[in-house]
């Protein structure tokens, strides 16, 4: 399986089968996603930065992290898809976003938050 929309059908097919789709609201997703992506915080939980960048060396530590990765992704994947998001599509809208937001010249090595985008209205209305 290598495509999102694949991925999501697969993932609405396993909650219709467990009749669990009056489970998978938009808020119980959003908390399930939350507490995966806890959980995925915990394995790097009082590392230090080197054994962080390094933990995919251990192989039961890898595992363990591609288990949490996958969780959180699948979790994300199907509430996309319960709220009809695209995924890829709003991915790349806010790159574009952020590209614009911390043009490379003014950011380069910096930490430093860029100030919010002023919104475009669609009306052209001030």
């Amino acid at each position: 399986m290598h495509d999102i929309r694949e991925l999501a059908e697969r993932l609405r097919n396993f909650a219709v089968a467990r009749d669990w789709e009056q489970f998978h609201t938009p808020k119980n997703l959003a908390m399930a996603l939350a507490g995966e992506a806890g959980e995925l915080l915990a394995e790097f939980q009082w590392l230090t930065p080197e054994e962080a960048a390094g933990i995919m060396a251990d192989p039961q530590a890898a595992r363990q992290v591609r288990s949490e990765i996958a969780d959180v992704f699948i979790y994300l994947t199907r509430l996309a898809d319960v709220l009809g998001v695209d995924l890829l599509g709003s991915a790349a809208d806010k790159l574009e976003e952020n590209e614009r937001r911390y043009d490379a010249a003014t950011y380069r090595g910096s930490r430093r938050k860029a100030p919010a985008l002023a919104e475009k209205n669609p009306l052209g209305e001030r």
